[in-house]
């Protein structure tokens, strides 16, 4: 029954989700009708909003489009190749590698959330490759849904800035919160550290158990992942073909990135963030690729896949300033959303509604600053009243936020660049993951 229903879902997916593309322009025209009759604003001031927000993610979007192609060039460098071939040579059977994908993304989502996206779907590539009879695109959705617990690992936005004394801390918590919150009572509190251990360890479980039948499986060539051969210089070289083809401009600019990152982590600790992770990737490609001329081959084939977040992020933007947008005394639609969920809620259930709005606004807001900016005013002094811990109302909001990006296509993008594949292919999958975590995050919220 399990597999009929998982195989249901998929072909709901794949009849009606449309092209993420076209998701962002759906979300966009609900957004604004939604904004106009709920909040009273006018449509111009709401598409004032939208055309405020529009470009305010270039700055983010330039680093996840860098996210997927210093991630995708480092993979394609041989000695890396060789790691993850040799990596994925232990898993022998498609329900194995399933498996596999699903635990080492979620780890690595859970240490850092743009270092898993990027490995579990490079892992994931290496899997297809060797593993006869995996279903390539379950093993894509298996290795995204590990980016569920992001946000409640040590790379969590809301968390982090919980953690760090500022001016803003106050302003954004409508002055409930004036001192930080350690991370001992939000990433590595009990409640969370529960929550975040069981959907690891049974997350893969969930994904082996949807592999299909044999029949029903849908694979992909393995030659159709191989990236393009380097073709043999016969040309006599000239002075730049020569500087192009020399390893020394590459181990001198990769030494200096080399003695930046050593220097980072000494004053900061292992603080990673979305700048340095792509540094790192950046300069350990340059130096395992030896030459510019094999770098640059790399990079041009890896930024083929990014249209779509060159495209679409700019869409998101725009639904988050309508989102978030006020004009004449009138309440943003996310405060709407969110004082719904407020004034239905009691102590006990309050984590749990804080919880489910955050996944709603998610959908439209999919960022997790952005989440903090909207919810935070609201929930936090609301969770103050009714004597939920400040601590808990955060989590609750971070892990609403993690949970349904599961059917958010915005930051499947990256992986799916690198996969070749579109968002309905992984969905319907997805769904499944968000149900069973669903479940598993509100009842540790409630009674933990």
């Amino acid at each position: 029954m399990f597999k009929k229903f998982t195989n249901g879902c998929v072909t709901l997916v794949q009849k009606y989700l449309p092209d993420p593309f076209l998701f962002a322009v759906i979300l966009t025209f609900i957004v604004l009708i939604l904004g106009i009759f709920l909040t009273g604003q006018t449509p111009m001031a709401m598409i004032l909003h939208w055309s405020n927000g529009f470009w305010k993610l270039l700055a983010f979007s330039m680093q996840m489009a860098l996210v997927l192609v210093t991630g995708h060039t480092l993979a394609n460098a041989p000695i890396v190749k060789k790691g993850l071939k040799k990596l994925a040579s232990m898993s022998k059977t498609p329900t194995q590698a399933i498996f596999a994908v699903s635990l080492i993304s979620a780890i690595a989502c859970w240490i850092n959330w743009g270092f898993g996206l990027v490995i579990g779907a490079l892992y994931a590539r290496q899997l297809a490759k060797q593993v006869k009879g995996v279903d390539y695109r379950l093993l894509i959705g298996a290795a995204y849904s590990g980016f569920l617990v992001w946000h409640a690992g040590i790379s969590g936005s809301i968390p982090l800035k919980l953690a760090t004394a500022s001016a803003d801390l106050a302003t954004a918590t409508s002055g409930v919160i004036t001192e930080p919150i350690s991370t001992s009572q939000t990433i590595f509190s009990s409640f969370n550290l529960i929550i975040s251990a069981v959907i690891i360890l049974t997350l893969p479980l969930i994904n082996r158990a949807m592999h299909p039948e044999p029949d029903k499986v849908i694979t992909i060539d393995p030659k159709l992942l191989e990236d393009e051969t380097e073709t043999a210089i016969t040309k006599e070289l000239t002075p730049a073909d020569k500087m192009e083809n020399s390893p020394i401009l590459s181990m001198a600019m990769g030494f200096m990135g080399l003695i930046f990152i050593f220097y980072y982590f000494s004053k900061n600790g292992f603080k990673l963030n979305l700048n340095i992770v792509n540094f790192i990737f950046l300069f350990t490609g340059i130096i395992l690729h030896g030459t510019p001329r094999r770098f640059l081959n790399a990079v041009t084939n890896a930024a083929k896949g990014t249209a779509g977040i060159i495209l679409q992020f700019p869409f998101y933007a725009g639904i988050m300033g309508m989102m978030t947008g006020t004009s004449a005394g009138s309440p943003s639609l996310a405060a709407v959303i969110s004082n719904a969920f407020v004034n239905i809620s009691n102590q006990t259930t309050f984590p749990l509604f804080t919880f489910l709005s955050a996944g709603i606004v998610n959908f439209f807001v999919p960022s997790g600053g952005g989440q903090w900016a909207v919810q935070a005013p609201i929930m936090m002094p609301a969770g103050a009243q009714l004597g939920v811990p400040a601590a808990k109302t955060a989590m609750a909001i971070a892990w609403g936020d993690a949970w349904t990006n599961m059917i958010q296509p915005f930051w499947a993008l990256p992986a799916l660049g690198i996969a070749g594949l579109g968002a309905r292919d992984i969905m319907g999958f997805c769904v499944i993951d968000l149900i069973y975590s669903g479940i598993i995050i509100a009842l540790g919220l409630m009674f933990l």
